[in-house]
């Protein structure tokens, strides 16, 4: 019996503007692509940026 294996990782994406202090969890123009394939590294950031008062949306 063959196994199938997953090949794909799970990824986190945030896109931020850090002239505007936003935080986009859908693509934005002019912002920043942030990608993570680590749930606590993603969580780690999403609370920095919440710390330093960026907007999400």
């Amino acid at each position: 019996m063959e196994r199938t294996v997953r090949t794909e990782r799970p990824r986190w994406r945030i896109w931020v503007d850090t002239q505007r202090k936003i935080v986009s969890f859908h693509e934005e123009e002019g912002c920043e692509l942030l990608e993570f394939y680590n749930r606590e590294m993603f969580m780690h950031c999403v609370d920095q940026y919440t710390c330093r008062q960026y907007r999400y949306q």
